[in-house]
Parts: C-alpha cells; sequence; structure tokens
C-alpha cells in the first residue's frame, strides 16, 4: 500500500513553540520551511504518521500528568536514569532535558538511528550541543531487551549500572531505570506483544519508591480488538486496553502491593487528526 502523501495544512505553527525555543527560529515562514524540509527527509526514511502528522515536532510529554514527579525523580535521586523507548526524533526527551533533568542520565532509543540523527537537523544540535546517548535496537529483540522478573527492594542491586556511552543493549540496565517514557507505542501490537513489553519495563524499573513508567497511547473504554483506521493500517485490527485491562496487565507484571496503577481515557486527536480515545497513565513503585 502506497503512503499518504504529505500535506502542509495539517501543519499548525502553535505547534512548533518548542522548536521555536530550541532552534532561535522565530519567523513563521522560516520556522515552517524548516520543519517542512525535515519532514520530507524523515518520511523518505519510514512513512509513518507521526511524521506525516508532524508529531515527531512536538512534545506532548509534559502535558502528560505524571511528568512532574518523572521531573522530581530526576532532581532529587542521584543518577537516576530516564528512559524513552520509541523516542522517534527527540522531541520529548529534548522538553525533559529543558526542564532540569540531567542531561548525563538520559537514556533515547528507537528501533530506526536515521530518526535520532534527523533530530539533530530539526533542532540545529549536535551530539556534542544535545550529548544525550542514543541507543538502536529493536524493543521485541531478546539480545537487546527482554522480560525479566522485577526487583522487590533495592537490596537486590548488587552492582551499579554500566556507563550508558558503554552500552548496546538495555538489559545490563535491569532494576537501574527510575524512570520510562513510552507514548503512541502499544497499541500498535498485539495483546500478546503488549505484554510482553511490559514484562520487558517492569523489568527494568528501579525498585526504589516514586520510580515510574508513563506514557500514552489508543485505547477504548471497552478492551478488545477494533478495526483499524489508522493510516496504512486500514483493514486490520488492533488490539486496544480499557483503563480495567490496563491496570490489570500491570497488576499481573508487578509482584502485588509493589505498584500504584493511575489511568484515564481521554478524547485527543490522532495525528491524522481523527477523534480518538487515549489511555494516558502512569505505573509507580510503592
Amino acid at each position: 500500500m502506497s503512503p499518504l502523501p504529505l500535506d502542509d495544512t495539517l501543519y499548525k505553527e502553535e505547534h512548533m513553540e518548542f522548536i521555536k525555543q530550541e532552534t532561535g527560529i522565530h519567523d513563521p515562514d522560516a520556522l515552517k520551511d524548516h520543519v517542512l524540509r525535515i519532514q520530507k527527509k524523515a518520511y523518505a526514511l519510514h512513512s509513518f504518521a507521526c511524521i506525516r502528522g508532524f508529531r515527531f515536532a512536538r512534545t506532548v510529554i509534559s502535558q502528560l500528568p505524571a511528568y512532574q514527579q518523572a521531573l522530581k525523580v530526576g532532581k532529587e535521586r542521584d543518577g537516576a536514569i530516564f528512559l524513552d523507548l520509541g523516542c522517534c526524533c527527540g522531541s520529548d526527551i529534548r522538553k525533559v532535558a529543558r526542564d532540569g533533568y540531567p542531561t548525563q542520565n538520559l537514556l533515547a532509543s528507537d528501533i530506526f538511528e536515521g530518526f535520532w540523527n534527523i533530530g539533530h537537523e530539526l533542532f540545529m544540535s549536535t551530539p556534542i550541543t544535545f550529548p544525550v546517548i542514543f541507543l538502536a535496537g529493536d524493543a521485541f529483540d531478546p539480545a537487546f531487551l527482554e522480560p525479566s522478573t522485577p526487583l522487590m527492594t533495592p537490596s537486590e542491586i548488587k552492582e551499579l549500572p554500566p556507563p550508558m556511552a558503554s552500552l548496546s543493549s538495555l538489559a545490563p540496565l535491569r532494576g537501574h531505570v527510575s524512570v520510562i517514557y513510552i507514548s503512541a507505542f502499544f497499541h500498535l501490537f498485539t495483546e500478546e506483544q503488549q505484554q510482553h513489553i511490559a514484562c520487558c519495563l517492569a523489568g527494568l524499573l528501579s525498585p526504589l519508591p516514586g520510580s515510574l513508567i508513563f506514557g500514552r497511547h489508543i485505547g477504548h473504554s471497552n478492551a478488545g480488538l477494533r478495526w483499524s483506521l489508522r493510516p496504512g493500517r486500514d483493514g486490520q485490527k488492533m488490539f486496544y486496553h480499557s483503563p480495567e485491562s490496563w491496570v490489570e496487565l500491570w497488576e499481573g507484571v508487578f509482584p502485588k502491593g509493589s505498584i500504584n496503577v493511575e489511568v484515564e481515557l481521554e478524547e485527543a486527536a490522532t495525528d491524522a487528526g481523527q477523534i480518538r480515545e487515549w489511555l494516558v497513565w502512569s505505573v509507580s513503585r510503592i
């Protein structure tokens, strides 16, 4: 199936405030030309809906209820690793850095390294001016990330985490990640695959109280398979969790009584401008 053509009318200047701040491009025409040029390059790499709808150039993370808790962990806990899994061009993790999370503790990961490089072009940065470690890898590759039993207590952590610059996979970070952000990710996969990723993330999360996993993705008031209307997925059924099934998933992954799950179902537009129900959620260690 051929990708949908790019549509300049989907560009909204009010969504580009963060890029203005980061690049210093304040002229509306120059800003639009810059973003559209980068969009074409990214869409040629992979024709994802998030590229066509300009999600790659916007920040969502600071609108989520758990965001302030995530920043608090980063500012108050020494060496608190923040992982953005499925980071695309890195807009959200740049917002985290801008808001004061120590840059040396940030880690971005995506299956496509090209998007991270395009992010440097988009924000007019370099690995020197924005020295966040990027790790390319497939979250479903057991050599990169595999399910593991969550640690119960801090005493189970026997070693310090390895230097992030030395990592070739996420596996050595078991029990060492204080904050995991994963957005617009889970709804892309089957129910079984979503369970698998939840188990992987649970193993990475630190057992220290306040450690958290949070994000947002498409959901539904009733869990189950539903026809997708997402561009490129017409005619496919997707598994969407409900708030109730989402809580059950995480309470089945972590030891009983070790987490607090908060989830809301909200209506919001997709990157294609369609109204969808979204799960906005967080999982915190108690």
